[in-house]
């Protein structure tokens, strides 16, 4: 048997200077319990607010994962078209509007007398008094980007009036209505857990993609080796259908679950979220989340946290992880173990874990496997496949896993080398698995500059470890980069890089968009010479392919320029000179209809001007247009000279001369 235990406690002597190693787990609690603070509503005290009565259907479900948040309430499909009436769920009255190009598009809040607020995204249009005070203040600030915040009963509203027409505005991919509900302190909340919605009928249990092990520390196996193992149904039962994975699975050491699947609701083909995942371990409840409640905006960004970031942005699976990891802190875990999901599997015990899926409507499927405790041993394998030597290795959590190969016999089971400086420590593979040794290493001991396997020596491309939960600043001579205590979700092991341009500034790469942010981090960037024209640069994320998207920064005395980010990415800083274009493209039922676009930074501010009189325009991101609206009874009439101005995001402003 090959444990490398003692090889982290042999680094500990190595690493010399510098702070000491810190081996401790970040094990942030949970968060609130599953029904702590739950708002509770009488079934039926909510209308639904599309076609009441009639059967409904949703294009997504309370809690979905999407790729960079959960989504926080229920899309309900209307039809494929816009204008459907969108009516109030409940007595109240309008506290907030806003209208966008982005994100939730024309949005509608409604509070109630039971301190809970609807909300209703992705508008068409307005319907009411407050339709028309809306309008006034546009005019008053000259901007159809605008949001109001209205004072208790200025405008009320009664269950099942008229409020609005549905649409397609904002980020929506198509037409619908988005609504929620949240509460005082914004958490979004799934209206179906509270029931007494006969529109949506959903009779269709949750459908088993997927389960998958994971070993989650160095000393952990799933079958023998270091790697998470998927499991597929090779027959693929129904939603509802109990499925048994007919063989036992060797594990050792603390492991964790994951699943994939999706629910339907009736006569829907679309997939849906899995709203509640238990787990029993050898009968006694070992792991529950509910996906009812989701801090706003926050927590949505948990979901790279909740799910397997990696596995999903590299394999294209997206796998929920049964056990609460490092920083997580949603408020959706009813029961844990623990040690918060994380199983211990010890050698000579079987363990019978069941596993069950359930939807809104609780609805289910269940899983049931069986893991049998086996002492991990060195073992070796050849494979003629192997031709010629090789070495890689990736970081995980707080582990380093190199895998290394080499045709020659005296290479297989051979040692691995971590160099720093003039130091040296080789470290045993774990096991050789079809001629490739695999070593794994806890970088909390130190982290080299290079790793080596015979003739190969490959640079270790991790500068620091960054910990989880402190203010942590890194500095090199290209770049600076400050995480805030919430930037992480757990400790990431960071690097950097920078390569110059012959016609630019430079190329700065900055960790790996593998690795998921939670709150944003402050980055600053240190070209060699300042710009020309500081006014028009900033800091665009970048792609090897030539990809770019505009970021912003604010410039210093010194010369450099700094910026908050949502995602390590690479980063160039660009000049825009150019200004943005636009053009007349229609005047359908006398209105006007423009065509726009800039070609680097994006538009910022748009201005049309009838006889000197400012008369708004919509803007559609999704179309690159502008237009008016016959319901704008405020706007100057689109007849004689006009001008429209554009501005990007740089600066640079065109004003097109027009004849209405």
């Amino acid at each position: 048997m090959r444990l490398i235990g003692s090889v982290f406690l042999v680094l500990l002597a190595w690493r010399v200077g510098g702070q000491e190693a810190d081996t401790s787990d970040r094990d942030r609690a949970p968060g609130e319990l599953l029904n702590a603070g739950r708002a509770t509503v009488a079934p039926g005290y909510f209308m639904f607010p599309i076609a009441p009565g009639k059967p409904g259907f949703l294009a997504g479900s309370m809690g979905e994962l999407r790729p960079n948040h959960f989504h926080g309430g229920l899309d309900i499909k209307t039809g494929g078209g816009v204008n459907q009436p969108v009516y109030a769920a409940a007595d109240g009255y309008v506290s907030r509007l806003k209208q966008s190009s982005f994100g939730y598009g024309n949005v509608l809040y409604i509070t109630h007398p039971n301190g809970l607020t609807t909300v209703y995204g992705h508008l068409n249009e307005f319907k009411g008094a407050f339709a028309a005070e809306l309008l006034r203040r546009q005019y008053d600030k000259q901007s159809y980007e605008l949001e109001c915040f209205f004072e208790k009963d200025r405008f009320p509203v009664k269950r099942g009036e008229l409020v609005a027409l549905s649409g397609n505005t904002g980020g929506s991919a198509g037409p619908h209505l988005h609504w929620e509900v949240r509460d005082a302190q914004d958490r979004q909340y799934n209206p179906l857990q509270w029931g007494g919605f006969p529109e949506i009928q959903d009779h269709v249990a949750p459908t088993l993609q997927a389960f998958a092990l994971e070993p989650l520390t160095i000393e952990a196996r799933v079958k023998n080796v270091f790697a998470k193992a998927l499991f597929a149904p090779k027959v693929q039962p129904g939603p509802g259908v109990a499925t048994t994975w007919a063989d036992t699975i060797s594990a050792f050491g603390t492991v964790g679950v994951l699943v994939q699947g999706f629910d339907r609701f009736d006569n829907a083909w679309n997939r849906n979220g899995i709203q509640r995942v238990a787990m029993t371990v050898n009968g006694q409840p070992f792991y529950q989340h509910n996906i009812d409640a989701i801090p706003f905006p926050t927590g949505t960004r948990q979901v790279g946290n909740f799910v397997d970031f990696l596995y999903q942005n590299t394999q294209g699976r997206t796998l929920q992880k049964l056990w609460v990891d490092d920083g997580n802190d949603l408020l959706m875990y009813a029961t844990t173990s623990p040690t918060k999901g994380r199983l211990t599997v010890e050698a000579g015990k079987i363990y019978n874990v069941d596993i069950t899926l359930a939807d809104s409507y609780n609805n289910q499927t269940a899983l049931h496997l069986v893991l049998r405790g086996e002492q991990p041993e060195y073992f070796k394998t050849r494979a003629a496949g192997v031709k010629k030597p090789a070495l890689r290795f990736e970081v995980t959590r707080n582990l380093l896993k190199a895998v290394a190969a080499d045709p020659s016999a005296d290479s297989v089971g051979g040692n691995l080398v971590l160099l720093r400086g003039n130091r040296r420590l080789e470290i045993k593979p774990s096991y050789t698995q079809n001629s490739e040794n695999v070593y794994l290493y806890d970088l909390r001991a130190g982290l080299p500059d290079s790793i080596r396997f015979g003739t190969i020596t490959k640079k270790f491309d991790r500068q620091v470890m960054i910990p989880a939960g402190k203010e942590t600043n890194y500095a090199t001579a290209k770049l600076n980069v400050m995480f805030g205590k919430e930037s992480l979700f757990g400790n990431i092991y960071l690097g950097t890089s920078y390569k110059p341009e012959p016609t630019g500034s430079g190329f700065w790469t900055v960790g790996s968009p593998l690795l998921p942010l939670y709150h944003t981090a402050t980055l600053t960037l240190k070209p060699a010479t300042p710009p020309a024209d500081p006014a028009r640069t900033a800091i665009y994320t970048a792609t090897a392919a030539g990809g770019k998207a505009y970021l912003g920064g604010k410039w210093d005395e010194q010369g450099n320029i700094t910026a908050n980010i949502r995602q390590f990415a690479s980063y160039r800083i660009l000049t825009d000179t150019v200004a943005p274009k636009g053009s007349l493209i229609g005047r359908p039922g006398g209105q006007v209809l423009f065509r726009v676009g800039d070609d680097l930074s994006g538009l910022a501010t748009y201005r049309l001007l009838v006889g000197g009189k400012f008369r708004m325009l919509r803007f559609e991101h999704k179309n690159s247009t502008l237009f008016s609206v016959p319901t704008d009874t405020l706007g100057a009439r689109l007849k004689g000279p006009a001008e429209l101005r554009l501005t990007d995001q740089a600066g640079n402003e065109r004003v097109i001369p027009l004849s209405l």
